[in-house]
């Protein structure tokens, strides 16, 4: 079976066709279809670092901004890059799949070579992109892009290694917001995003694994490789690290911040909360991709909001 790098994006069908089992769209459709748009808001995660920056620091600064915007648009256009190089790769797999056949590639509607030129192109332009905030953001889009071309090219197959390469995916996108604008990063904050994206990663990996022993479900052909109590353990060990990591950020924020503020304190509560919660999908054996369980989870929502308002708040009270 074929897999997509960063895990989400390449597991859902995309029906190209309709109805008919005929494709529809053009070829720039296609592409744009194969560049998953819609998986962009995962880039949000840019903004991680500058806010952890400024909880620590209030002090607004235009240039933090804007360079965090060059590196949302420059991991924009390299995942992009990444999806069209994986379908192009996976296209004979995927033809041979009931539902994957339908993408844009695998249907025809994109020719492969023209995928893989389109994929150059928006590794190229997201390069240059991030050369436009500075080098070190470079340099963490080259790192990005090395590892999920290796994701890609193999890597995928191989057990632990699979899960820590999309997990990366994230952990880069965090640390790119710090790397464009020049924010030191805590090391609090990197054990968070580092095990927050294994935890999220495992926990959907695990829902895939119960829900093929439900229903026999087709899988990724990596996921033979685990068993449904190994990545419990992973799952779990991650959020366990995630919390306390967390918790003692929150009270470095204070301690750096000079004031008796409690707010950085407090906001260990909906955050813990807010893990379990999602937890209760992982454990369910629901969890899908993490954005989606976000948008449908309205006491997730809830809890979200309390956490930033908290963390807001320490910056100043």
């Amino acid at each position: 079976m074929s897999s997509t790098a960063e895990g989400a994006p390449g597991e859902a069908a995309v029906d190209a066709t309709g109805d008919t089992g005929r494709p529809r769209t053009g070829v720039v459709a296609g592409v744009i279809r194969t560049a998953r748009p819609r998986q962009w808001v995962k880039n949000v995660l840019v903004l991680a670092a500058p806010f952890a920056a400024y909880a620590a620091d209030p002090v607004f600064r235009t240039d933090v901004v804007v360079d965090a915007g060059i590196a949302f648009a420059a991991f924009c256009l390299g995942a992009s890059a990444v999806y069209l190089i994986n379908d192009a790769i996976d296209v004979e797999a995927d033809r041979a799949h009931p539902t994957k056949r339908n993408r844009p590639i695998a249907a025809g509607v994109v020719p492969v070579r023209a995928a893989y030129a389109i994929s150059a192109a928006l590794f190229l332009a997201s390069f240059a992109v991030s050369l436009v905030s500075s080098w070190r953001l470079l340099v963490v889009i080259g790192v990005y892009a090395a590892l999920q071309l290796g994701y890609c090219l193999g890597l995928k197959h191989q057990p632990v290694i699979d899960l820590c390469i999309v997990a990366s995916g994230f952990l880069l996108r965090a640390i790119a917001g710090g790397a464009a604008a020049g924010l030191p990063l805590s090391q609090w904050f990197l054990l968070v995003t580092a095990f927050g994206s294994l935890f999220m990663v495992a926990g959907k990996r695990f829902a895939e694994i119960v829900l093929y022993e439900r229903t026999g479900a087709q899988i990724r052909a990596s996921l033979s490789k685990y068993s449904a109590s190994y990545l419990r353990f992973v799952w779990a060990t991650s959020a366990a690290i995630m919390i306390m990591a967390y918790a003692l950020w929150a009270f470095e924020i204070r301690l750096r911040t000079g004031t008796n503020s409690v707010w950085a304190v407090i906001s260990i509560v909906p955050f813990v909360v807010a893990v379990l919660r999602y937890a209760v999908d992982v454990d369910g054996g629901n969890a899908g991709e993490p954005e989606d369980i976000a948008f449908r989870d309205r006491v997730l929502q809830v809890l979200g909001v309390s956490w930033v308002a908290c963390v807001a708040l320490s910056a100043f009270l």
